[in-house]
């Protein structure tokens, strides 16, 4: 893990928030913001290579760009890159970065935790096992999450609502002429309509060919 922008904490209680940030939006922001009280600093995380996931259009540099100028001159937030997408690997690649943060915090919504709890890990690694590497801090979406509970020691929740954050609404809208201004920081909106342009990927589409 490198960070990138923003400041980590020796030690303290630190939540990595993981994600494509495709582009990042006012609803991203008001979730990490509101995991703040529980941690000394949430840190956007951008891993190179999501599991089945390509963002050939608009690269790693741009979305980093587009998050380091979001959190300028917020306190508490910091953006970070990962080598690994998996959230052992960001757990682990995190304490390697501050040796003295035993248990990290993985931010992210009730699906993305229903999964996580849930996916048929092998042998060697099943969930109990990584919990003990990190935690989980789980916002609404679509619903409250409801920890197993053998878990529930290891999973907090926030009440926050983290429905109203879709990525993709935003690059449809961009594409579609729509309105879409609302729906990110206005830090960023310059910038996110500079990169996110239709004329702008069809032209970096078509030399890519």
């Amino acid at each position: 893990m490198k960070l990138v922008f923003g400041s980590l904490p020796a030690a303290g209680r630190i939540a990595v928030f993981p994600g494509a940030f495709h582009p990042p939006t006012a609803a991203h922001l008001g979730l990490a913001q509101a995991a703040l009280p529980r941690v000394d600093t949430v840190v956007f995380t951008l891993p190179r290579a999501f599991p089945h996931k390509s963002y050939d259009d608009v690269g790693l540099d741009e979305r980093l760009e587009l998050l380091g100028t979001m959190i300028a001159g917020r306190s508490g937030l910091a953006v970070a890159v990962s080598e690994g997408g998996l959230f052992h690997e960001i757990a682990r690649e995190l304490r390697v970065l501050r040796p003295a943060i035993e248990a990290p915090l993985l931010l992210c919504g009730r699906d993305a935790a229903e999964r996580i709890v849930g996916w048929a890990y092998p042998e060697h690694l099943p969930i109990e096992r990584q919990l003990e590497e990190y935690h989980l801090l789980v916002a609404a979406r679509a619903g409250a999450y409801v920890p197993p509970e053998r878990l529930r020691s290891r999973i907090e929740t926030l009440t926050a609502d983290w429905d109203a954050i879709s990525s993709s609404v935003v690059r449809e809208a961009i594409r579609g002429g729509l309105d879409w201004r609302g729906e990110v920081p206005e830090s960023i909106r310059a910038d996110v309509e500079r990169i996110y342009s239709r004329s702008r990927l069809d032209s970096k589409n078509a030399r890519n060919r």
